[in-house]
């Protein structure tokens, strides 16, 4: 009796496999229609604790304020989409465990980051391998999209960025002689340092070509050395928190120099406004931007998080809108597919109208802004492309 109730019972879960396996064999699915259910996953890579926490925290906030107004207006192909981060602490292993969690056990459709260029480069042949559709909102370095067709950027690269720097400096700050001060263990300040040299040295004089490490706390000597040939502009291609320890010492120095910097110096006004005053530095966008689609933007995340966005807020929330757009665009969210869609995406961003280049990398102009009264004015919009 026993056994006739086992042969009944492996008889009925036979059956029952057959007509699951019936039911999903996509007879009447339309051939090439993605059927996947639950939320789209794109990863997100930054530093959520730490010294620059505030750049990763503030780039994945304008990347959650995207994925809730797109969720809100019908998620993408009729599907929501989740944000799941991972804190790099700025750490190249730390990136890549977080990468590596975001395939294997998250299941990713696509990479928003990660945020530093040392960390998204530190993924990316892992990412390249992959085929995994990646953009990074901030990463700047050159090497970042070069040779790999399914990388992409939000943002302009150290070179156009550093280059820009040394237009506006000669051209309209007409400044003969300029000096440089960056951090040689970055490649994000070392890319910028050596692009604005090449730059303006077609014009004028560089002075001085100076490096730290990022354990430097004193600037003391560097500065006075750098004071003995009178430049009219010092660049410092650096984050807020070494720029502003170094702008406090210029100005204990009395150094009379106009400074300049990248978006690595976007929230300076927060800590550092005095030091800061008077002194430029290239970004991704001005809050003066009287656009509907920044004035929109300003308003949504203020409300959301109750505070003012940066140029990376902004990056972060173009960047998911174009992955969604780009997903929309391929009907899929197979890799490939995204990638494709990325390559010819023509969109409206807070940051500009942005396409890319061959090598994946946005073609936009630059915003010269300028602490004044510890508010940014924007000085100049400036394309040498």
């Amino acid at each position: 009796m026993k056994k006739r109730i086992l042969a009944l019972l492996l008889v009925l879960i036979l059956v029952f496999t057959v007509a699951l396996t019936g039911c999903g064999n996509g007879e009447d699915v339309p051939e090439g229609e993605d059927v996947s259910e639950g939320p789209i996953k794109l990863g997100y890579i930054g530093p959520l604790t730490g010294d620059y926490s505030m750049y990763g925290e503030t780039t994945k906030e304008g990347a959650e304020l995207a994925a809730e107004e797109i969720n809100a207006a019908g998620g993408v192909l009729g599907r929501d989409i989740e944000i799941i981060s991972y804190d790099s602490k700025g750490d190249k292993t730390e990136a890549v465990n977080a990468y590596n969690r975001l395939r294997d056990k998250d299941e990713m459709s696509a990479l928003v980051g990660a945020t530093f260029s040392g960390t998204t480069l530190s993924i990316k042949a892992i990412a390249k391998d992959d085929g995994m559709p990646m953009l990074s909102p901030t990463a700047t370095h050159l090497d970042v999209t070069l040779d790999a067709p399914n990388i992409f950027r939000a943002c302009f690269t150290d070179p156009y960025q550093g280059a820009t720097a040394a237009v506006f400096a000669a051209e309209n700050l007409e400044a003969k002689k300029a000096a440089v001060l960056y951090n040689i263990e970055d490649p994000y300040s070392e890319g910028l340092a050596e692009a604005f040299n090449e730059k303006f040295g077609e014009y004028g004089e560089v002075t001085n070509y100076e490096g730290y490490t990022k354990n430097d706390a004193d600037f003391k000597t560097v500065l006075t050395k750098i004071a003995e040939n009178e430049p009219d502009v010092l660049y410092l291609p650096d984050y807020i928190a070494k720029v502003g320890v170094i702008l406090s010492q210029v100005e204990e120095q009395g150094l009379d120099v106009v400074a300049m910097g990248a978006d690595g110096w976007d929230g300076i006004e927060g800590d550092y406004a005095d030091v800061a005053e008077g002194h430029y530095f290239t970004n991704h966008f001005a809050k003066t931007d009287e656009s509907a689609i920044v004035q929109d933007f300003l308003a949504n995340y203020n409300e959301k998080w109750e505070s003012d966005p940066t140029a990376l807020s902004a990056l972060g929330y173009d960047a998911v809108y174009m992955m969604a757009q780009a997903m929309e665009n391929a009907g899929s969210t197979e890799a490939q597919a995204v990638v494709d869609a990325l390559a010819a995406i023509e969109i409206d961003g807070v940051t500009g109208n942005i396409v890319f280049d061959e090598n994946g990398d946005p073609l936009k102009s630059i915003s010269i802004i300028q602490i004044m009264d510890g508010k940014h004015v924007l000085a100049d919009k400036i394309s040498i492309q």
